[in-house]
């Protein structure tokens, strides 16, 4: 088995404007007019941002530019050493490829310190700390709009950023370091976060610090 041996970290904020990260329906009252809530810690009731998510949109996006997929919508699984998507997020149904261990971890994106007295605030006071927009279909022989669905986005938040890169012996750092980064000025420039991007929602920006963990020094 391969040794760890260094450990990269990118912390900072994910600043969103009509983020959609979608949950479960928190409510069945009568009159409740919302087919999809924002996703909600359930012991504080604050929206927040899957690391699943984050994980899946920068896999994504750098699946996108290298020309990377299984040939079946699924993704990369090639598993060779080359194959840098591979090598950071695992190589996918492939249980013995040549590209492992998996190297990244990404955390949940919590609300920032200010975000998340401006959500208790709007919450005490009555006030709007979600967007509540309608999408709906438009016929196209009458331009009339059809079936409205309404739904909650995050609208001018900040998340807490936190992603782990693992280094193993014969790894490059610096170069799957600026892969990560590369990833995520993709998704702020060309892409989006979270559903809808392709319908305006999702736009982020990335302020992020890079910094480089001392295993030995690591403890508790």
């Amino acid at each position: 088995m391969k040794r760890m041996i260094s450990c990269g970290r990118l912390t900072g904020t994910i600043q969103v404007h009509g983020l959609r990260i979608g949950g479960a329906s928190q409510s069945l009252e009568i009159g409740n007019q919302m087919d999809l809530t924002a996703l909600r810690d359930p012991s504080s009731g604050q929206p927040y941002i899957p690391g699943s998510a984050i994980k899946g949109a920068l896999r994504a996006m750098l699946e996108r530019i290298e020309g990377k997929s299984s040939g079946r919508g699924e993704p990369c699984g090639c598993g060779d050493r080359d194959c840098k998507v591979c090598v950071i997020f695992g190589a996918h149904k492939n249980p013995q490829p040549a590209s492992a261990p998996t190297r990244i971890v990404v955390r949940d994106a919590k609300l920032t310190a200010d975000s998340a007295k401006a959500f208790d605030d709007a919450k005490k006071e009555g006030g709007a700390f979600f967007e509540e927009k309608a999408e709906n279909l438009v016929l196209r022989d009458s331009g009339v709009a059809k079936d409205p669905r309404w739904q909650e986005r995050g609208w001018s938040a900040a998340f807490a950023l936190d992603i782990l890169l693992h280094i193993y012996e014969g790894d490059n750092p610096q170069a799957l370091m600026r892969y990560i980064r590369q990833g995520l000025g993709l998704i702020q420039e060309t892409g989006s976060l979270g559903s809808g991007g392709s319908r305006g929602s999702g736009q982020v920006h990335f302020d992020v610090q890079e910094t480089w963990l001392e295993l030995e020094r690591i403890t508790v």
